[in-house]
């Protein structure tokens, strides 16, 4: 029997996200509700908040005093399949997305009039894909889930008035779960399919580092580079309900897995005491991940030892445009479109990470009550272009396929909120 079986599993199931993020690919954009608001155009050139520890570190040495904020992003998901072939049976609902919610937190504070320092925790990576028990596609992935967390403290360098930068290592933790099954049902008596369970972690560092350019009063450049991130992950795969119990066991896996660096560029455009444009362009070096190698001990045949997949992911570049509107003391309106199109294509997508070209309709408000308190938040609307998805057969066991051929159309959207409270000491 052939490995074919557990392709795009361990690694894509730890490391992958689906249609409940805002970013395309296997990130995820929601870190802030201010710069939500504009779709995230400007984020390396705007430091609005302490959020700025991510969308550009030098960005904390622009805030006056110590600040704390802290959010939460809800993302409503859904998949539309259609066009599905398979000759397996089953159902093809979609909406395999559960209601998620995306946390975050940050704190900064000047320590004098060139060195700030700051703090912050949130979430770069996760996805929770849960398809009904029916699903046709189920042979090649039912169940996935994946946390990862970011610490980040970071430092900013104020140079002078027009140029500052910023440096703050990350610690990763990452976290996974997958599911799905084989096709044995009937097989030698087997009573039902056979059933697949990866689970996998790793703690590694990585760092985010960026420069804020401000020529004028009413201009901003901004440059934030986030490093890639090689992940060694340590867990187990489990088999249970194989055919009389032949290949029941469980296996000591680990993965060797880079998620990709990236480079955020934008500008922040002051047009006049209300008016405020922003641009950005987002470089992600999705060709990392162009073939995967899982390494299982103990296996209980030699062919499971080593499981290779080829992803073939190509770079890409996003792009994003925003504007603001100071409607009096208290109130700022925003609104915000972003293009973010997918790195894989039609013959290397899969059930797991359905993803097509994205778009990004974006509408948001600031609130600020008095000079130590902001209420920000943001609306977004998510569509994509249809995806194909063309999963060929697996290998075969007494004439029987354990993984049949799976393809259809998915049409993927989002509705996403985020609130964010900014207090200023």
């Amino acid at each position: 029997m052939k490995t074919t079986w557990l392709k795009t599993t361990l690694a894509l199931t730890i490391s992958a996200a689906s249609a409940q993020a805002l970013a395309n690919g296997i990130a995820i954009n929601e870190q802030s509700a201010s710069g939500a608001g504009t779709a995230y155009a400007g984020r390396a050139s705007s430091a609005l908040d302490a959020s700025t520890i991510y969308g550009n570190p030098a960005g904390i040495s622009k805030l006056k005093r110590t600040e704390i904020s802290g959010g939460l992003a809800i993302v409503d998901a859904k998949d539309d399949i259609s066009q599905a072939h398979s000759a397996a049976t089953g159902t093809n609902k979609g909406d395999s997305v559960p209601l998620a919610a995306v946390p975050f937190g940050y704190i900064a504070t000047p320590l004098d009039d060139k060195v700030s320092v700051g703090l912050g925790i949130y979430v770069p990576y996760g996805i929770i894909n849960d398809y009904e028990g029916s699903f046709q596609g189920r042979y090649h992935g039912s169940y996935s889930k994946v946390q990862v967390i970011t610490v980040q403290p970071t430092i900013s360098y104020k140079f002078n008035d027009m140029v500052s930068v910023g440096f703050g290592p990350t610690f990763n933790r990452i976290d996974g779960k997958l599911e799905n099954n084989l096709a044995t049902k009937g097989l030698f008596g087997a009573p039902d399919d056979t059933e697949i369970s990866i689970k996998g972690d790793d703690t590694a560092a990585g760092f985010n580092v960026g420069v804020l350019f401000t020529p004028t009063e009413m201009t901003s450049l901004g440059a934030t580079y986030h490093s890639k991130v090689k992940y060694e992950l340590e867990g187990h795969t489990t088999i249970s309900g194989s055919p009389m119990g032949l290949f029941d066991k469980r296996m000591d896996a680990s993965l060797d897995i880079t998620l990709p660096e990236s480079l955020d560029l934008s500008i922040t455009q002051k047009l006049d005491d209300r008016w405020t444009v922003y641009g950005g362009t987002t470089w992600t070096r999705w060709s990392r991940l162009q073939s995967i190698e899982v390494q299982n001990e103990n296996a209980p045949l030699p062919n499971l030892e080593t499981i290779g997949e080829d992803l073939s992911w190509h770079d890409t570049w996003s792009a994003a445009i925003g504007t603001s509107y100071q409607y009096n003391d208290q109130w700022v309106l925003r609104t915000g479109f972003a293009y973010d199109p997918s790195p894989t294509t039609n013959d290397h997508r899969n059930v797991r990470i359905p993803v097509g070209d994205r778009k990004i309709f974006t509408l948001g408000a600031g609130y600020s009550p008095n000079a130590d308190m902001t209420f920000d938040f943001a609306y977004a609307y998510l569509w994509e272009s249809t995806a194909g998805v063309n999963q060929q057969n697996g290998e075969s066991l007494a004439g029987v396929e354990l993984q049949p051929a799976y393809s259809a159309k998915y049409d993927n959207s989002a509705h996403g909120l985020t609130a964010q409270m900014t207090y200023r000491f």
